[in-house]
């Protein structure tokens, strides 16, 4: 008796299973919100990241670029001024860009006298983000414009940017 009653419990209980094999539509709408949440901040990590080696890339090219501009000092004692405006003849050969070419770049480089001086004084490199000229869709709203100059002072629109 006791085992025919032990076996009803356990068909019962079979029928019962059959019956809620899969998820209901709460537990799979709660899965999809938590999936949805983690793959935001994914994302969200990964355009910081992005961001950052971007930018890394602009302060890069600037450093690279007052190298080349000591050297022509301590060869002519001043500076060069250069843009993507001039012809590249004026440009004394520099790259106005901060990548390999100026469509995979995501600044654009100039450098222009720091002050009233002029350039035998003091050099003022700058990086503009996303111009026409560069990668028009990059946009750094953070740091904004980079600027490097002969003196040492590193600027840009925010801190924590160098």
């Amino acid at each position: 008796d006791v085992y025919k009653r032990q076996e009803q419990q356990k068909q019962k209980l079979g029928a019962e299973m059959e019956r809620h094999k899969g998820f209901t539509l709460l537990e799979i709408l709660v899965a999809l919100l938590i999936m949805s949440l983690l793959a935001g901040i994914a994302l969200q990590s990964y355009q910081h990241a992005l961001m950052k080696s971007r930018r890394v890339e602009g302060r890069v090219a600037l450093m690279a670029l007052m190298q080349e501009q000591e050297r022509h000092y301590s060869l002519h004692t001043t500076y060069f001024v250069f843009s993507a405006d001039l012809p590249v003849v004026n440009t004394n050969g520099r790259k106005w860009f901060s990548g390999k070419t100026a469509q995979a770049s995501f600044y654009e480089l100039s450098a222009q006298a720091c002050d009233d001086n002029g350039v035998r004084q003091c050099i003022q490199l700058i990086a503009r983000p996303g111009t026409n000229k560069v990668n028009a869709s990059y946009r750094d709203p953070l740091c904004g414009t980079l600027r490097l100059d002969s003196r040492g002072h590193m600027q840009a629109d925010a801190d924590g940017c160098w």
